[in-house]
């Protein structure tokens, strides 16, 4: 499972987080693997889960 990018940035710019959202854009890849990227998803305080059911694709 991977998740959008899109959908990580969305939910940081959402809670009003918008440099955490602009570095996210500017260093992860489009597709973002929980398991490579899960420490980082977890500092953010992002569940994988809820994200990748939001991910439209």
């Amino acid at each position: 499972m991977t998740i959008s990018k899109t959908a990580v940035v969305a939910a940081l710019r959402e809670r009003g987080q918008h440099s955490r959202a602009d570095f996210v854009d500017r260093e992860l890849p489009d597709r973002i693997d929980p398991t490579h990227h899960g420490g980082l998803l977890a500092t953010l305080r992002l569940d994988p889960s809820e994200l990748a059911e939001a991910d439209p694709a």
